[in-house]
């Protein structure tokens, strides 16, 4: 016969089941992550003649239109070529999705495009501190104190991490750029910029949702800096 003892131990194993069996399913709800990036963009579609007295665009261009692709010196260069080959391929993909695709071999483009991207890696977020926290000392909260060696957790504990043994979680800083000129004149006809801060390793599904929010509202973005968040599946 069970004893009272032993059913309250098989009531809480229970409820934690079922409470660990509810964290799961939640979990497998969570199969997108929200890439929430920083854009600005400008549009100068028609701005009177060039300089130069080549013919200028006189009105917003409607999809379809066509392009190619032109590089700064340094993204021809053989040494970043392959990420810059990369880059125009996801550029490709985002600007089909508004109706741009690249001009057939022997089709003159009215328009060229300019794309790059940027990575700054930190070795932690702007707002952390290199004394937060445990590294290497194990898991909890803690608090640090600047040229000590050591962190005091919640429970009062004192635990010593060397510097050369704290390990920190990089953040990266990145943003991607994207120039349309008119062929005829090289005048920028649009410029848009998204910006992406986190902790979110490189990875196509990333720079897409990049490049696909810095071409919203395209090709009469509204102005001034805006949010536009973007789901990537997981």
């Amino acid at each position: 016969m069970s004893t009272p003892n032993a059913i309250c131990r098989w009531s809480r194993l229970l409820r934690l089941g079922a409470a660990a069996g509810a964290l799961l399913a939640l979990g497998g709800c969570a199969s997108v992550f929200l890439v929430d990036n920083q854009v600005q963009s400008y549009a100068r579609w028609a701005e009177g003649p060039t300089p130069s007295g080549a013919a200028a665009p006189v009105a917003i261009p409607q999809a379809p239109q066509v392009y190619r692709f032109e590089r700064l010196p340094s993204q021809q260069d053989s040494r970043s070529g392959g990420g810059q080959d990369e880059l125009e391929t996801l550029t490709t993909l985002a600007l089909g999705r508004v109706g741009w695709t690249p001009a057939a071999t022997g089709v003159t483009a009215p328009w060229t495009v300019g794309v790059s991207a940027s990575t700054l890696r930190l070795p932690r977020a702007p707002w952390e501190s290199p004394y937060d926290g445990l590294w290497g000392g194990g898991f909890g909260a803690g608090f640090g104190f600047p040229g000590r060696d050591h962190v005091v957790t919640s429970s009062g504990h004192i635990l010593y991490a060397p510097l050369f043994l704290r390990m920190e979680t990089p953040y990266y800083q990145r943003e991607v750029s994207l120039i349309i000129r008119h062929a005829a004149s090289g005048r920028v006809v649009y410029e848009t910029r998204a910006a992406h801060d986190g902790r979110w390793n490189s990875s196509n599904a990333l720079w897409t949702a990049m490049l696909d929010a810095a071409l919203r509202d395209f090709p009469t973005p509204p102005a001034g800096l805006r949010q536009v968040n973007i789901e990537v599946p997981r």
